[in-house]
């Protein structure tokens, strides 16, 4: 009885909460985009949405904080993402449970741009600043029951560009549901619902990039192998994007007749947008190799003419005493891809018995 009240209280809040994001849009037309930057390594492999597994991994929690259990009690991750020019960004995450509150994870996010050479209007150099973003994250998990799972993020935001600067605060809500008998796990997730409280100028306030997921794992019953797929942006239909300037994609641009796509073609495209595909091979307890495929990002940043491996991403995960390390790389597009180290230990296996 009791789980059912807090089941229906968690659904109305969510409720109030998404009629609040109602407007959100995608891409560009918001602040904060750096919460939504793949900061696990071992979720860049799987295309960068990948976090409907329940195997413990304290770095998935931070994306979906339904799965934080006491399993993960004094689990540590860091992170690190060479990230493109001299942009990096990273997160250090550490989980604790308390028998009486339930299991809980904190941690920090950060994206540094980098140097910028600041000058006047007359091309004076004044300078150099610098940009940067952060955010302070608590997370809660607990089980409803053996298959049921909730659980919430609290996030803190700060943002300084040279001398403008911007808080806002956020929340993420998630339910899990798992099925160890089938190795089945399945997740819906409410990121980023909240507002900027100090925008960077006066009442120019911007929305956050609010997204409503649904993940799903299997692990296949005859071969060591790991499928996952999740179903992104669920709050928009359509993600293409239609450039303010250039040719105009409803003439052609040969004979400046008016084109007609296929609609279904273009209906399976906007569909597809949406669908981030994953896959584990677990080779054993200390060894995992993992790739990925991400329509949407291979839609949108090859290039014509050659597009190469982008959309596509890879990576591994290997266990080395006490450590669990893993490493990614993502092609984002032609120009080269990004390197993401992780390094998670649990710090009760170097405590003295």
């Amino acid at each position: 009885m009791k789980n059912t009240s807090f089941i229906s209280a968690l659904i109305l809040i969510v409720t109030i909460l998404v009629g609040i994001e109602a407007q959100a849009q995608v891409g560009g037309n918001g602040t904060y985009s750096f919460l939504n930057l793949s900061n696990s390594a071992r979720i860049t492999a799987m295309g960068g949405h990948a976090f409907a597994i329940q195997d413990n991994d304290i770095n998935l929690a931070l994306v979906n904080p339904s799965l934080i259990n006491e399993n993960m009690n004094n689990h540590l991750s860091l992170s690190f993402v060479d990230y493109f020019s001299d942009i990096s960004y990273g997160y250090a995450l550490y989980s604790k449970t308390f028998k009486k509150y339930g299991s809980f994870t904190g941690g920090a996010q950060y994206l540094n741009y980098g140097s910028f050479v600041l000058a006047d209007e007359t091309g004076q150099n004044l300078g150099n600043f610098k940009a940067a973003d952060y955010c302070m994250n608590i997370g809660w998990g607990k089980p409803l029951d053996s298959s049921f799972s909730i659980g919430a993020n609290l996030k803190g935001i700060y943002s300084t560009l040279e001398s403008y600067t911007s808080s806002g605060i956020a929340v993420d809500v998630a339910g899990t549901y798992n099925n160890p008998a089938n190795d089945f796990t399945a997740s819906l997730l409410f990121s980023n619902i909240g507002r900027q409280i100090k925008p960077y100028t006066d009442g120019n306030y911007e929305r956050l990039p609010f997204e409503i997921q649904i993940g799903l794992s299997k692990k296949l019953k005859h071969v060591p192998f790991r499928l996952s797929l999740v179903a992104t942006h669920l709050e928009k239909f359509d993600l293409t994007y239609d450039s303010p300037v250039g040719a105009d994609p409803s003439v052609d641009p040969l004979t400046n007749e008016p084109s007609n796509p296929k609609k279904v073609g273009d209906f399976a495209d906007k569909v597809a947008r949406h669908i981030v595909l994953g896959g584990e091979l677990l080779i054993s307890k200390n060894l995992n190799v993992r790739l990925g495929y991400n329509y949407q990002r291979r839609k949108e940043m090859r290039i014509e003419s050659k597009g190469s491996t982008v959309g596509f991403s890879w990576g591994f995960g290997i266990r080395i005493s006490h450590f669990q390390l893993s490493f990614a790389r993502a092609k984002y597009h032609l120009y080269g891809s990004p390197n993401n180290i992780t390094i998670t230990t649990n710090l009760s296996n170097f405590y003295k018995k």
